[in-house]
């Protein structure tokens, strides 16, 4: 039996890195990828992640190489997070250069050397520019693009004049939380504000949909807010994506309460910023235009106090002097009344003896006159009275004889029609009375044949039986 000619495997693995290392050595290349199983120790500085390259059609891994980074990449990495305010890690897009390694135990391997954090930057502006066209295209009864940047139905909301009531979202163990608090407590007015906390994570891209319900808790709470503050800062500004997200950002596009953010990034605006009513960049700069707002309208209550005050002082004093010149203008002429009035009552003095012995003499012979009249008119008057009842004597006697004559007239002629109509009178003509058992009967309807009637004629009575009834309608012509 023959023996095949052989290597080991580490003379192999070592036959790949000599050809390898001659292929690559000193040669690093720029790529573009992807990053998964990303893990990192702080300690050493070391990240061990891959990158994989997928098929935008499938989805489906084209290529995946383990990577590593440490030493001058690991500082680059740090400079990439600090740039972008993202933190380097899984799902990332990126743009490396590397340098291709070969270990005999290990395999093969990226060491990456540098990155480019403004191609991640590129990546993310063309998420956030999509997510707003996304907006203005779908939202568009909430969200307009006009010359001026993007108008929204949350801003059009006006704010209240004195905003005191308000909901806070953040997160309980927020830096920029106690700031915001502190701020609006200790501010120098005394203003007093009543806060409701609608605490959730305000970090990672994937909890967009917690701040989207505590939106939606605030709404359901049936309470009047004059303002809702999404607030965030602290540490790391990272996970800033959270705020780029489409559904948050049209959640306060057209949340009913006027929203204002303090998310706590210098460099940045994020979308929720652009939807928002309006956007500061601190949650200590949130609360500062918060009192600043409640400020500017005690300032407006203080200068409209004090032109009423001037007003008021320049009203009474013009008033003063009206009253002054009336008063004076009251004692002339009361004076000048109080001496008409008693030059009158001398008048008067002098003027009412003689009228009142006029006047008492002039009724006097009036008296007199009336009772010459008085003892004279009783005669006169009794003498027409007795005529009077004379002439109605003879009148009643005249009339009560004429009514008499006519009431007999009246009463004879009834006495006739009396007579003309009774039973008596018109049995005499001829007429007889019809009675069945016993009841005066007018016509057949209640008759049958062979039923006894009794007729009564003038003279007599006559028992009868019925033999026929004929109804053939005739009527006797009297």
């Amino acid at each position: 039996m023959s023996t095949q000619q052989y290597i080991t495997l580490s003379q192999l693995a070592a036959h790949i890195q000599g050809t390898i290392k001659n292929a690559f050595s000193r040669q690093s290349s720029w790529i573009v990828a992807d990053i998964t199983s990303h893990s990192f120790y702080p300690a050493k500085g070391y990240h061990y992640f891959d990158l994989v390259e997928k098929d935008p059609r499938t989805h489906q891994l084209t290529a995946k190489i383990s990577a590593t980074a440490w030493g001058n990449g690991s500082l680059r990495i740090r400079d990439f997070e600090a740039t972008t305010g993202q933190r380097f890690g899984n799902d990332m897009h990126v743009l490396l250069q590397v340098q291709v390694e070969y270990h005999a135990v290990y395999g093969l391997k990226l060491s990456m050397l540098d990155i480019d954090p403004s191609f991640t930057i590129g990546q993310l502006e063309q998420q956030k520019q999509a997510t707003l066209q996304r907006l203005v295209t779908e939202c568009g009864d909430i969200v307009q693009l006009v010359p001026e940047g993007y108008l929204t139905r949350n801003k059009k909301l006006p704010l209240s004049a004195v905003m005191q009531k308000i909901a806070v979202i953040s997160s309980p163990s927020s830096a920029g939380y106690q700031d915001f608090m502190h701020t609006l407590q200790a501010n120098a007015h005394g203003y007093i504000f009543h806060t409701d906390n609608y605490f959730t994570t305000v970090q990672g891209e994937a909890n967009a949909a917690q701040v989207c319900a505590q939106l939606q808790a605030v709404e359901d709470a049936g309470k009047h807010y004059d303002a809702v503050v999404i607030i965030r800062g602290g540490g790391a500004q990272t996970d800033l994506l959270l705020f780029d997200q489409y559904q948050l950002g049209k959640a306060v596009a057209g949340f009913p309460i006027p929203v204002i953010t303090g998310i706590g990034h210098h460099k940045n605006e994020t979308i929720t910023d652009m939807m928002a009513h309006t956007a500061t960049k601190t949650p200590t700069r949130a609360a500062e235009l918060i009192i600043a707002h409640n400020r500017q309208f005690e300032d407006a209550l203080i200068s409209i106090q004090k032109q009423l005050i001037i007003r008021l002082q320049q009203s009474v004093a013009g008033k003063q002097q009206q009253l002054s010149a009336l008063n004076n203008a009251i004692i002339n002429r009361s004076r000048d009344v109080v001496i008409r009035q008693k030059e009158s009552l001398i008048r008067y003095n002098q003027l009412i003896p003689q009228q009142a012995r006029h006047l008492l003499l002039k009724q006097r012979n009036g008296m007199i006159q009336l009772s010459a009249q008085v003892l004279s008119k009783p005669k006169q008057l009794t003498a027409s009275r007795l005529q009077d009842l004379s002439f109605l004597r003879q009148n009643i006697h005249s009339f009560s004889r004429k009514l008499l004559q006519q009431q007999q007239q009246k009463l004879q002629h009834h006495e006739t029609v009396v007579r003309l109509m009774s039973p008596t009178t018109l049995l005499q003509k001829g007429f007889a009375l019809v009675y069945y058992q016993g009841k005066l009967i007018t016509n057949a309807t209640a008759l049958q044949s062979g039923e006894d009637i009794t007729v009564q004629m003038v003279d007599a009575s006559v028992q009868a039986t019925i033999h026929t009834i004929n109804s053939d309608g005739n009527e006797s012509n009297i």
